[in-house]
């Protein structure tokens, strides 16, 4: 088995609300679309995603009424402070603020619409990171 492509599929109330904060915010192109979908993806090597509305019939019925929820969407990115303040500037609220941990893992937060969490997360370099952790 070759794996060519990571998707992960969301379960949200209001797609559109969904799609146009990963469009708008985080640079998600739509290629797919249909009444309670949306097909998203980004020309690097981040995650691609499938938002469907919660209650379609798509969905097995023992999946239909769950939300996307515990769910934590984790990107690792480069330059994140610039990420952040981009983010900050364009209205996007900070549900967690930058924070760095012990072990040298720089990260934020943001929350879509539908309650997805996407969190950011930057790797100092090890002289960085502080010893011992």
């Amino acid at each position: 088995m070759q794996i060519t492509v990571s998707t992960v599929s969301l379960t949200v109330d209001d797609v559109a609300a969904s799609r146009r904060f990963f469009t708008t915010h985080l640079g998600y192109k739509e290629i797919a679309a249909a009444d309670g979908f949306a097909s998203l993806t980004r020309g690097d090597a981040a995650v691609d995603i499938v938002l469907l509305r919660r209650g379609t019939e798509v969905l097995p019925a023992d999946q239909r009424d769950r939300h996307a929820a515990g769910v934590i969407l984790a990107f690792t990115v480069t330059g994140i402070e610039g990420e952040e303040r981009r983010l900050r500037e364009r209205g996007v609220a900070i549900t967690m603020p930058l924070r760095k941990e012990p072990w040298g893992e720089r990260l934020f937060q943001v929350t879509d619409p539908n309650g997805v969490v996407v969190q950011f997360v930057e790797w100092a370099a090890p002289e960085e990171a502080g010893a011992g952790g």
